[in-house]
């Protein structure tokens, strides 16, 4: 057994020298000025152009990338192949790879008004290598929607406090917003009112847990509200009938915050839960430095297997599955969607891109240590399946609060909400980028058709209602490697963006740091993508006569979407890359056909 220090101290060092070094090589490279006017100022709105505080928009930026994933990639990862690839894969690639992605695609956006990176590949490849990332794009949203609202669920239903703490804390977000854009009362007074109310809600959550349906393992006191038996929901069978009912109400409340102003509930909510993220990660590294040098209730030692070998438990293996398991946390491209989506939209001044994006991907990084630290504390059985694995981060990190004295009983809600809220920040952004890469999809819309698609509440129909019928096959390690395979493709066709850009700027940019990493993720999730559809989907359930007698109609559909996503995916990305390589070797070859300036639209 080793100490989980150790896991802390070899992340802290590493992105330290990628912050403190890298880092600034990386804002030097793309000129970052602050004399320059960003988007945010320039087409100001009070719709999704807003100014934002620096510290405000750090807090919207990293609640909405450091969602559930850079928990649950690392806790999945960890009980099937140990914790040392875990922990070098979320090391290693994040400040190389993750934090860079982050960073380019923020600096790109703000050089491109505010678009996104389908906006900027099709300034340089064309209208038609525009739509193909725009519908890449969406369809990696779907899968978003519907892997975090199945996590909220489950998590719901495994600490029903947190349901409680969750519901007044939204109230207390759209409150917040009040305060400060209608009312315009004294920030920082708001922000200690706001933010001691909000953990005051982690008590009465406590104190009057919620579930939806009767269940077992409910704590003592928890409010039942309907006493039906659900077992004829989908994915009841799979999750739990309190699970099954949590998944639809996640969803509506996902399209319903995606439609409202961004000052309504996501710019507060996230600042909001900015404290709750720091408070549970910072908590939990501190604790973890002071059990480990003053004692704690129990050993802080890792109970996991360094290494379970290359086809670890469960008979999966490590390559090419461990790249696109843990996703979030080491590399995600739906943090391209949401730097050029919305952050580059709130932006300030230039110079706050290099804390923003490139700072806030080690801090997901941390998130992820933090969830791996607390599965090989516990070190549950992966027979237990995802609804054990899960609140796994709550019970590890209950454990870890320990060391100041903390309650497992305020600690574990504590860290469940912890998980919840950047869950939830996630799940509405997603739907919010996903009306965006549709809008611009469709531009002007031209029948009944494509204005419901581009209008924000059909097009919420529209993301949630795929996502609904992915969820309800009950596959969780599937639907997971997907979105995982598609959430890395994702990031290397924003590199390939990042690199095209570049190569457009000028022939003194070197590509290494973007096309690198491109390549590599191209050939991991490819890989990962064809085995998902080919072994996971066609050969063990498609050519399994007896898994086709027993299956529902729901998990046939799911499994033919997921075979239908996958190859989508891999057709479109290769595509881009072939004509983004087409592109590079043009204006690299001819210098003069590329007069892209920085700041020209």
């Amino acid at each position: 057994m080793v100490q989980i220090i150790w896991l802390v101290a070899t992340v802290l060092v590493l992105f330290s020298v990628g912050y403190f070094g890298y880092s600034r090589y990386l804002a030097r490279f793309v000129e970052l000025d602050d004399a320059n006017t960003t988007p945010a100022h320039k087409y100001d709105d009070g719709q999704e152009y807003v100014p934002a505080k620096k510290p405000v928009l750090l807090g919207h930026h990293y609640s909405s990338i450091a969602g559930g994933a850079p928990i649950v990639g690392p806790i999945t990862a960890g009980v099937v192949w140990g914790w040392v690839p875990a922990l070098l894969w979320i090391a290693i690639g994040n400040p190389l790879m993750g934090a860079t992605h982050d960073f380019v695609s923020l600096s790109a956006s703000l050089r491109h008004e505010g678009k996104s990176i389908g906006y900027i590949v099709g300034e340089y490849v064309g209208q038609r290598g525009k739509n193909m990332l725009l519908w890449f794009a969406f369809l990696t949203i779907v899968l978003v929607v519907a892997v975090f609202a199945l996590v909220v669920a489950i998590v719901f239903n495994a600490y029903p406090q947190a349901a409680t703490a969750s519901l007044i804390y939204i109230g207390l977000a759209v409150l917040f917003g009040v305060y400060l854009y209608q009312l315009n009362l004294p920030f920082l007074a708001g922000t200690a009112a706001f933010v001691v109310a909000m953990f005051v809600g982690v008590y009465v959550g406590i104190l009057y847990p919620i579930a939806l349906l009767p269940g077992e393992g409910y704590p003592a006191g928890t409010i039942v509200l309907l006493s039906m038996e659900g077992s004829w929901l989908p994915a009841a069978e799979a999750f739990g009938a309190n699970s099954a009912a949590w998944i639809p109400v996640i969803l509506v409340y996902g399209a319903i915050a995606s439609a409202l102003p961004v000052w309504v509930l996501l710019q507060p909510r996230d600042y909001l839960s900015s404290f709750l993220l720091y408070t549970g990660v910072g908590g939990a590294l501190l604790a973890i430095i002071v059990g480990t040098f003053f004692g704690a209730s129990e050993p802080l030692v890792t109970n996991l297997e360094p290494y379970y070998g290359f086809i670890g438990r469960g008979g999966l293996p490590l390559f090419p599955l461990l790249f696109i398991t843990i996703a979030c946390g080491t590399i995600s491209g739906f943090h391209s969607l949401v730097s050029s989506g919305t952050t580059s939209k709130q932006l300030n001044k230039e110079s706050d891109a290099r804390l923003i994006g490139y700072g806030g991907m080690l801090g997901e990084g941390l998130l992820a240590v933090v969830a791996l630290s607390a599965v090989a504390l516990v070190s549950p059985d992966v027979g237990g399946g995802i609804g054990l694995a899960l609140p796994t981060f709550a019970t590890g990190g209950g454990i870890m609060l320990t060391s100041f004295g903390i309650p497992t009983s305020f600690g574990g809600p504590f860290m469940a909400l912890v998980l919840v809220s950047f869950l939830l920040t996630s799940t509405d952004t997603a739907v919010r980028l996903g009306r965006y890469m549709m809008e611009e999809i469709i531009d002007t819309p031209e029948t009944s058709a494509q204005s419901f698609a581009a209008d924000r509440y059909g097009n919420a129909l529209v993301q949630t209602l795929p996502a609904y019928i992915l969820i309800a096959s009950g596959s969780w390690e599937t639907l997971w490697a997907l979105f995982g395979g598609a959430n890395q493709l994702l990031a290397a066709l924003a590199l390939l963006t990042g690199t095209v850009w570049l190569a457009n700027w000028s022939d003194s940019k070197q590509l290494v740091s973007t096309g690198g990493p491109m390549v590599l993720m191209v050939t991991i999730t490819v890989i990962g993508l064809s085995w998902i559809a080919f072994h996971d989907n066609l050969y063990m359930k498609f050519l399994d006569s007896e898994w086709l007698a027993a299956a529902s109609l729901f998990e046939i559909l799911a499994g033919v979407a997921q075979i239908v996503i996958a190859l989508t995916l891999i057709y479109l990305a290769l595509s881009l890359v072939k004509l983004g390589y087409e592109n590079i070797q043009k204006v690299r070859g001819d210098p003069s056909t590329g007069e892209f300036t920085p700041g020209d639209d």
